[in-house]
């Protein structure tokens, strides 16, 4: 049957309590903006600033509940995610409540993101682009039954769940191999120069208007592709002319990278080779295997991170990693660490290729699903 997408849900608009009334801020309520949304999840999960009652009750943010949905209709447009617990938001994004009668609410969420290119498109505004309630109503949809609906939904949210649950793995192993490499070198006592172990390289960006140099096979690391920790994507990438016509190597798999302009201070592993912009460090050390000179990174970036706080940390630079002090973990105790958090690492990456190859089927069976042409009304859920 044929709706206007905003006949099948209610549309709810946020706000921001009075940002001068400290009585309104640091409560027990999630506030989201769209920095808080993570499109690795189904679900958002935290959100960086909270909310008391008194703020709730005292401005134009509403309350949504679990599986409402969140869209992102401001700045970066399209952003979608679901409430996974009661949460306020800002008057940048929509609430999205599915009519129970009409629509399931997971169903809907995927729904969303099927026409969130149409929902961009049609989004305007003098400065930002915008997606309004009419924007909405401007979107024609062909819904099926209820049960084609939720088993529809099953099918992309045991993916989507699949690939949640590979995150979590991946940040327990990443918190538990942090605790054993601590253990270690906080016990070393041996200080040495950070670049007495740990080479740091640069690299360049090839130029933008050589087309031949571009829309390669080489992914090009820039800040926008830090990962959580390894990246196997990159936003661009680069032919092997480009990359013989820049500054860059072809930075090994297990290559710490480090940001040092826009967005400073973040770390990452390649997952697979790849060069790197100006804006980053490549660090790398002869003598050390490349997960200690990881954990290593993470401890300087921090040291660094926590001289800077007060002050506008914009940049890294090179002295600054050279004024830097490591505790060198012995050679013995570094074998015993590496053979504890080797396995840990590796599992991690591996689970990261697994979550990019799931990405890659649930995208692909998203628009077949939605549009029919995969039927599923025989398959038993």
């Amino acid at each position: 049957m044929k709706y206007n997408l905003a006949d099948i849900m209610d549309i709810i608009g946020g706000g921001t309590p009075k940002t001068n009334v400290e009585e309104y801020w640091d409560g027990e309520i999630p506030w989201l903006s769209v920095k808080d949304f993570n499109n690795d999840n189904r679900y958002v999960y935290r959100a960086e600033k909270t909310i008391t009652k008194l703020g709730l009750e005292n401005s134009s943010t509403k309350l949504l509940r679990y599986d409402d949905i969140i869209i992102s209709a401001r700045g970066t447009v399209g952003e979608v995610a679901m409430i996974p617990y009661p949460m306020a938001f800002n008057q940048s994004c929509y609430g999205l409540r599915a009519k129970d009668e009409i629509v399931d609410s997971t169903y809907l969420y995927y729904l969303i993101r099927y026409n969130i290119r149409e929902l961009r498109r049609k989004s305007h505004g003098s400065v930002f682009d915008t997606i309004t309630r009419d924007t909405f109503t401007n979107i024609e949809i062909d819904l099926p039954n209820m049960t084609i609906q939720r088993k529809v939904a099953i099918i992309l949210k045991e993916i989507d769940d699949k690939i949640e649950c590979n995150h979590a793995i991946n940040k327990n192993l990443e918190e538990q191999a942090r605790a054993i490499f601590d253990s270690f070198y906080l016990k070393s006592k041996n200080k040495v120069p950070f670049t007495q172990m740990i080479k740091i390289l640069g690299g360049g960006t090839p130029k933008t208007t050589e087309r031949a140099f571009w829309c390669g096979q080489i992914p090009f690391f820039t800040p926008k592709d830090v990962g959580n920790p390894y990246v196997l994507q990159t936003e661009k990438y680069v032919t092997e002319l480009g990359l013989t016509n820049c500054n860059s190597r072809l930075y090994p798999v297990n290559t710490t990278f480090v940001t040092a302009r826009g967005t400073v201070g973040k770390v990452s592993l390649a997952g697979i080779p790849m060069a790197m912009n100006q804006s980053c460090y490549a660090l790398m050390s002869d003598a050390l295997h490349p997960f200690m000179t990881y954990f290593y990174t993470l401890h300087t970036v921090k040291a660094l991170q926590h001289k800077a706080t007060g002050a506008v940390f914009d940049a890294i630079v090179t002295s600054d990693f050279e004024s830097e002090l490591l505790h060198r973990i012995p050679e013995d105790d570094a074998s015993q660490l590496l053979s504890r958090i080797s396995p840990m690492m590796e599992n991690i990456r591996v689970n990261t290729v697994g979550n990019l190859r799931l990405t890659e089927l649930r995208d692909a069976l998203l628009p077949r699903l939605m549009s029919g042409e995969i039927d599923v009304s025989d398959i038993a859920l």
